[in-house]
């Protein structure tokens, strides 16, 4: 049994589906783009004005034609994510502008050896089933940065990924990158490797890239993930239930866009919903309430059985202490309990703005712990304790029976070195050491270990001209971090 946290009672998800849906008919979405606004008005919808007004139909009929479960795979071809239904998994935040130096602790303007050393941390812990193109990479042209950090991450990178494009010129590129990595467009197609976000803006906005994107994507059978943006109280109603209300209709207006374009193409009901802080101005992804509509979001997508994904284990800290322990272990726990299919959001800090290597290994452990609790409670021997108590004897002494040999590894989740559990004797000796200077001590250890893909020089060739040849036009002379 996989233990669940469901925040919307029958009646509620009832009401928030009706009115997202009524939302996208009587008021409408801005949708800006030709393509976009003719598919939908030739499938039946009243497009004025920019505004296009989606008929209940329409809409549900988009939905029956997304594929309830999908898989990412590693390069090697495994199916290693898999969307759909409960299953959770977890990769790391996304483009971050600032990257935490882990030796003066200020925030920094990230570089392509930041993201480097990033993919490299995250390709060495199991608990991410899949990499990010987690930041900016400052030191590469900005129209092609979205490529790059891509190029990157497949360069030192066997697994998934979680990326996104910044402009319609350079997708089609990254999609051809993806195609080399693949070998053709039919093996990406058949067993695809990274998946697209598309952002819709709120208040139910979709701007000319996000649709022209969402088609693109769909029509290249290349995954998207709609990561709808509402922002509670700023770009969103105050309330949480009007609030996953606007994030149904964005996701739903997607979807049909998406659908339009080719049906059946694979396609996730994602999103970073957030609450906006009325005194600081800022958007706490730490927050409880953040979580929650992460999770009632993902609820409104399983009762159609669609795929999920939310933005979660960001922290709103600047730096790695209990406050960002906090809200990171939390979120962790509450979106895996949530069956998000797919959480990101891991190694980031102030508000998402900064990322750290450091953090991506203390959130790692969260991460464990929220997997280890996703097992439940089993029974793994017939008798569950009677005949344990009869060979430990009148003393009780489990030490030295078979089965505690056999099944504390099953039974434990034993945490890395980063966790202390010693005794204070123990932390004295090893100079009272705190968990950041452990997680430090623990990315030099993973960066030591770490070995580059094996890459044949076919492809290696292929993905180098692809950028080169875009780097080239943008001025860039030297490929920073290869």
């Amino acid at each position: 049994m996989q233990p669940n946290l469901r925040l919307l009672d029958a009646e509620l998800l009832e009401r928030i589906l009706s009115e997202a849906l009524a939302l996208i008919f009587q008021r409408g979405v801005t949708v800006q783009g030709p393509e976009a606004s003719e598919l939908l008005a030739s499938a039946g919808a009243r497009v004025e004005n920019g505004v296009a007004h989606i008929p209940e139909s329409l809409a549900r009929r988009s939905i029956e034609s997304v594929p309830r479960e999908f898989h990412l795979h590693n390069r090697a071809g495994e199916p290693v994510v898999k969307y759909g239904g409960d299953n959770v998994q977890f990769d790391p935040g996304s483009s971050c502008v600032h990257i935490l130096d882990p030796e003066t602790l200020e925030h920094r303007l990230t570089q392509s050896a930041d993201l480097v050393r990033l993919v490299q941390v995250a390709e060495m812990l199991p608990q991410y089933a899949a990499q990010s193109t987690a930041v900016v990479c400052n030191d590469a042209a900005k129209e092609i940065g979205d490529l790059y950090r891509l190029f990157l991450v497949l360069w030192y990178s066997n697994k998934p990924i979680v990326t996104g494009a910044f402009s319609p010129h350079t997708a089609p590129a990254m999609i051809n990158l993806l195609v080399a990595d693949s070998g053709s467009l039919a093996a990406l197609q058949q067993k695809p490797r990274a998946i697209f976000d598309v952002c819709p803006s709120p208040p139910l906005h979709m701007s000319e890239f996000a649709a022209q994107n969402l088609i693109d994507l769909a029509r290249a059978w290349v995954p998207a993930e709609i990561v709808a943006m509402p922002l509670s109280g700023a770009a969103a109603p105050a309330t949480l239930a009007g609030t996953v209300v606007q994030h149904a209709a964005e996701c739903i207006s997607g979807i049909t866009i998406h659908q339009l374009a080719q049906p059946g193409a694979p396609v996730v009901w994602g999103g970073a919903p957030a609450i906006f802080d009325m005194r600081s101005g800022i958007t706490p992804m730490g927050a409880v309430e953040t979580a929650m509509l992460n999770i009632a979001s993902a609820q409104v997508a399983k009762t159609f059985g669609l795929p999920t994904h939310g933005y979660l284990i960001g922290s709103d800290a600047k730096c790695l202490d209990a406050q960002a322990g906090q809200e990171s272990g939390v979120a962790a726990i509450l979106g895996a309990l949530g069956g998000i299919n797919m959480i990101s959001g891991a190694g980031m800090l102030d508000s998402l703005a900064c990322h750290s290597a450091e953090k991506l290994v203390l959130d790692a452990e969260c991460i464990a712990m929220a997997q280890r609790l996703l097992q439940a409670v089993q029974a793994r021997t017939e008798s569950l304790a009677l005949e344990m108590f009869a060979k430990a004897g009148a003393q009780g002494d489990f030490l030295k029976i078979p089965e505690t040999r056999k099944y504390f590894r099953m039974e434990q989740h034993l945490p890395s070195k980063v966790i202390d559990r010693g005794s204070l004797h123990s932390w004295e000796q090893s100079g009272k050491r705190d968990a950041f200077a452990r997680a430090r001590d623990r990315v030099k250890e993973i960066l030591a270990a770490y070995k580059r893909p094996v890459i044949s020089p076919q492809v290696e060739n292929d993905l180098r001209a692809i950028v080169a040849e875009h780097a080239k036009r943008a001025g860039m002379a030297h490929l920073p971090g290869i």
